[in-house]
């Protein structure tokens, strides 16, 4: 019997993909359309027009690929749409519940044809090109979150959290709960801000909030953290960072310097300043590898041990040391 085939042509114009499918979408060939739907939010596109106007048929798990493809692109703020689908694929479709936003009216004109990357593929997909192997050059994009949407997403955060020290020296000390208490108290401070960095899954975050904005000191524990930071920087405005995590992967290490400097520069301020226990050697080693450097410790803060401040200075200078 002979094996089943989806030839997969893609053509680009900026950030706006058309993929043309001739063939059929059943188990042999589902692979190779979910790597080539990744791959373009990896490129980092933000229109996917499918058109389907040349697949013969498309099971239930040919569907699924196209439905969890959409939620991803709209985890991104990219949009896939389905264009020329067949009877079987409308019959699917509205067997599974309300996806009508994924069908649209015809495909517009198609990018001029020297923007045109074309693969023809045959099951069984190469294992050279799997999806589990991306190759990640710009197609990691840097996203801001209200707190709406950080509320939405902090079950996300952690999970990338626990990868991001599963199995290190500093796993003892960052506790998932601890983590998500630590994000919802962050939340409702004044100037909170949460940025992301993603593909087409979060591999970066970085979370925090100003102290000291408008020049005047806080009571409380703001206000013990400004004097300690202010008699060791000099300083009395910094941004608190109060979580940097990236998935650990060698393609991914500059994605935490970038997140630290779009915060910093987000939030107005030239000095960012992290809290760590003493003992966490990892976590301290992760800092220092950004460029953060370790001034001293914190005491008279809350808690059964003085953390440590590591300062992190935009300017590009040490800050000064008293």
């Amino acid at each position: 019997m002979a094996l089943s085939r989806l030839d997969i042509h893609r053509r680009n114009r900026g950030e706006r993909t058309l993929v043309t499918l001739a063939g059929d979408i059943g188990p042999a060939t589902t692979p190779l359309l979910r790597a080539a739907v990744e791959q373009c939010l990896l490129d980092g596109v933000t229109e996917i027009d499918i058109d389907l106007a040349t697949v013969g048929s498309c099971d239930t798990r040919g569907l699924d690929v196209l439905l969890s493809a959409s939620r991803r692109a709209g985890r991104v703020h990219a949009r896939l749409r389905l264009h020329h689908p067949c009877a079987q694929i409308v019959r699917l479709l509205d067997a599974t519940g309300p996806n009508a936003l994924l069908l649209t009216a015809p495909v517009g004109p198609v990018p001029p044809a020297g923007d045109l990357m074309s693969t023809a593929t045959r099951a069984p997909e190469d294992p050279a090109r799997r999806a589990g192997q991306p190759v990640l050059k710009e197609g990691i994009r840097l996203r801001r979150l209200t707190r709406r949407q950080a509320e939405d997403m902090r079950e996300d955060i952690a999970d990338l959290a626990a990868e991001s020290v599963a199995g290190t020296a500093g796993e003892a000390y960052h506790d998932r709960g601890d983590l998500l208490h630590r994000l919802t108290v962050a939340a409702h401070r004044p100037g909170f801000a949460l940025l992301v960095a993603e593909t087409t899954v979060l591999v970066g975050c970085a979370f925090g909030f100003p102290v000291g904005s408008d020049g005047s000191g806080r009571r409380g524990h703001d206000g013990t953290l400004q004097e300690v930071v202010q008699r060791l920087t000099s300083r009395a405005r910094f941004v608190v960072l109060t979580q940097v995590v990236a998935r650990p992967h060698a393609q991914h290490r500059d994605i935490a310097h970038r997140l630290q400097q779009r915060l910093l520069t987000d939030l107005h301020s030239s000095l960012g300043v992290a809290l760590l226990h003493p003992a966490d050697r990892a976590g301290q080693a992760a800092f220092s590898s950004w460029g953060w450097q370790n001034i001293g410790e914190a005491v008279g803060l809350p808690g059964p041990v003085a953390p440590c401040v590591l300062t992190l200075s935009f300017e590009g200078r040490p800050p000064a040391r008293r």
